[in-house]
């Protein structure tokens, strides 16, 4: 449980107390990503096995190329180096084609991490274009029946990932004046608001529907304990999603998912300040850390303390941020000490059924840790 602030100077002595933490970890990524990018030009891994990037292991779906760019991009955007903005061009170039990639629902992930930061420095239009044609190919996976983005799995499945993705539809109608666009993504977010977000706040991670009526039939999941457990990285995706998606529609009702999401997982989070890989998870050894979780949180609710109108609740998701990079940031988690492990977060959890990244670093921990701590070192 996080205790609330009282005052906005708490939290705020509180980040300048830790700021050489954070500077440090900025270092420690220079380190590791330049390491990778030096040791293995043009790879995007998704997930260490044994603290090492490359390897033969199972990739589920191809979604995590963004996370590679996106820390690129911080890095230029912290340090002023040039040699990152280099590096995040030539590899922004590597991914592009994937604009045009119809089997994933990840589009979000990849092009929102990599050619947004690019655009906004630049104002190319052809590098908006390519936003708008990744937003596009996104909204190809649209099921009218049921109202929702269909994952990867098929045309009966929604994921509750999908609410990180989902933005890059907004952009591409906001951009264009789409209507069209701009209501299959509204109707996303209220379908998964019904189906997948429960009345306490917590999330499944998939709904399955019948996809030649679009009748709903229940929740379900592929990485969480059950269908009716607390994922606790779907439950992060979803309050960092649907407080972004609010950024886009000004809808209180966005605004409203992403404040139930942000305060269960703060009532379901340990004292430690990093979630287990569910929160349902029985105690024993089975019960790992995910790392990745607590950043994706941490970073989501430093985005949302902005977006809400209650003083008192903006101080308590800071204050709950830097509780969860006080624990992040520390030697058990960073591999500062361990020079051979090539991620920059441990203990994280990509797939636990599937075996697949369980106790490693997983390039959105990587990502999301490093975004939470330029956040908070700019604010």
């Amino acid at each position: 449980m996080i205790v609330d602030a009282d005052m906005s100077d708490l939290w705020k002595s509180a980040a300048e107390a830790m700021r050489p933490r954070l500077e440090a970890v900025v270092a420690l990524a220079d380190s590791k990503v330049r390491g990778l990018i030096e040791r293995d030009p043009g790879y995007f891994p998704m997930y260490t096995k044994a603290g090492k990037w490359r390897h033969s292991g199972e990739t589920w779906t191809d979604w995590c190329a963004g996370f590679l760019v996106g820390l690129q991009w911080l890095l230029y955007r912290q340090t002023g180096n040039q040699f990152w903005r280099e590096q995040a061009e030539n590899h922004c170039r590597l991914i592009e084609h994937k604009k045009h990639d119809q089997t994933v629902h990840d589009l979000g992930f990849i092009f929102l991490n990599s050619y947004l930061p690019w655009y906004e420095r630049t104002g190319d239009a052809r590098l908006q274009e390519v936003l708008i044609t990744a937003g596009r190919t996104l909204s190809g996976r649209y099921q009218p029946k049921g109202g929702y983005i269909a994952s990867f799995i098929g045309p009966q499945s929604l994921f509750i990932d999908i609410m990180m993705n989902v933005p890059i539809v907004f952009y591409a109608a906001r951009e264009t004046g789409d209507e069209a666009l701009l209501t299959i993504a509204q109707t996303h977010c209220r379908t998964t608001e019904r189906t997948l977000v429960r009345p306490d706040g917590g999330t499944a991670h998939e709904g399955l529907f019948d996809a030649e009526t679009g009748r709903f039939i229940g929740q379900s999941t592929h990485q969480g304990l059950s269908a009716e457990s607390d994922w606790s990285r779907g439950l992060a995706w979803s309050l960092y999603g649907f407080g972004t998606v609010f950024r886009y529609t000004q809808d209180p009702a966005d605004r409203h998912v992403a404040v139930r999401n942000a305060d269960h997982f703060l009532e379901r989070l340990p004292a430690s300040g990093v979630a287990p890989w569910d929160f349902d998870a029985p105690e024993g050894p089975d019960r790992l850390d995910d790392s990745s979780a607590s950043a994706i949180a941490a970073s989501g609710l430093w985005q949302l303390a902005d977006l809400v109108d209650d003083p008192q609740r903006s101080d308590r998701y800071r204050t709950a941020t830097l509780t969860i990079l006080d624990a992040l940031c520390t030697d058990r988690y960073l591999s500062g000490r361990d020079p051979d492990w090539e991620g920059i977060l441990k203990h994280g959890v990509y797939h636990m059924h599937k075996k697949l990244g369980v106790d490693e670093s997983v390039m959105w921990g990587d990502f999301f840790l490093l975004e939470a701590v330029c956040r908070v070192l700019e604010a």
